[in-house]
């Protein structure tokens, strides 16, 4: 299990399960709670003074965020513990579907690369998610 709460693999969990997530994670993602998130964590992102985001943790010492974090800097959240509260709980504290803060700290510890790499990706990753005006 990791920071996001998924599995390791899907063969732990099973196929039904899976696709269930999935369509919880793809609703959550285009409901009005989950789109206004996309933005305001698009904005966050934008507003970090220094463009790299961590993985594993909300914020460390040095007040370095994942995008996530990015979130709770911005409106000012004091995250001290919140690391250990669990992805349900700081969803729940950030008005964020659970599927969809889940689905977000995911992609940000997905991969092995650069703190620069990891926001420039993160940055495109909500690009492509958030709904265009016109509805698309």
């Amino acid at each position: 299990m990791n920071r996001s709460g998924y599995a390791e693999s899907d063969d732990d969990v099973g196929d039904a399960y899976v696709d269930e997530w999935r369509r919880k994670v793809v609703a959550a993602m285009h409901s009005p709670e989950g789109q206004a998130f996309l933005r305001e964590l698009a904005a966050a992102l934008d507003a970090l003074p220094d463009k790299w985001l961590i993985e594993k943790r909300l914020v460390d010492e040095e007040g370095d965020c994942c995008a996530i974090g990015a979130v709770c800097r911005a409106r000012g959240i004091d995250t001290a513990g919140m690391d250990d509260d669990g992805m349900e709980c700081i969803a729940e504290r950030l008005g964020v579907p659970w599927p969809l803060a889940c689905e977000i700290v995911d992609i940000n510890d997905g991969r092995r690369e650069t703190p620069i790499n990891r926001w420039q990706r993160m940055r495109r990753w909500v690009d492509r998610h958030i709904a265009q005006e016109n509805g698309q």
